[in-house]
């Protein structure tokens, strides 16, 4: 039978750290948190950062995609331009994004918030798999689309299939759909496309 190897070497000059209850690689790796506090330059715009955690920004994020689109391509289009100088060089594109990004989260907060924080709230719960959310889902498409004119849209998506968000059925989910908490709410963009398909 192998004998394991030891967790720790410790070598003799190490020994007077334990003496002092201080284990030898608690002197190896800084454990503060350490905060850049120098200012941005001042050609690059100030803007708050978006203040949203995962689950909100993941349940905005199609909305955030639909509204800032134009920004979002001018951003990457500089960092792919850029080189490997794109932190530095695409600073304003940058805020650009996450001041749109802001205007988002704070319009949904405005017009959809209870739809809004069901939803963030259930993707929050379910491991971050939209899948398993998708009644609250609906509901906030239906109020993001009537207050702010967004509409979910994922891209390259086949003709003539079923959207994996339209679905009535979550093949994965945990737990069924129960019809009584409603149907996938289909915009009139979407609607229109499919009579023109059939």
């Amino acid at each position: 039978m192998a004998s394991r190897r030891p967790q720790y070497v410790c070598f003799p000059s190490q020994l007077s750290g334990f003496a002092n209850g201080r284990h030898p690689t608690t002197r190896r790796f800084n454990q503060q948190v350490q905060v850049d506090t120098t200012p941005l330059p001042d050609d690059v715009p100030k803007v708050k950062e978006v203040g949203a955690s995962s689950a909100p920004l993941m349940s905005a994020a199609y909305f955030i995609g639909a509204r800032c689109r134009e920004y979002n391509d001018d951003f990457m289009q500089c960092k792919t331009e850029s080189a490997g100088r794109g932190e530095f060089d695409c600073l304003k594109e940058g805020r650009r994004v996450t001041r749109c990004a802001s205007s988002v989260i704070k319009d949904i907060n405005t017009h959809c918030l209870e739809q809004f924080r069901a939803h963030w709230t259930c993707v929050e719960n379910r491991n971050h798999q939209l899948y398993q959310c998708r009644p609250a889902e609906w509901k906030l498409n239906k109020c993001v689309y009537e207050n702010l004119k967004l509409e979910k849209h994922i891209p390259d998506q086949r003709p003539g299939v079923t959207p994996v968000e339209l679905r009535p059925h979550m093949i994965y989910a945990d737990i069924a759909i129960n019809t009584l908490e409603g149907k996938p709410f289909i915009p009139p963009s979407k609607a229109e496309g499919g009579k023109q398909a059939s």
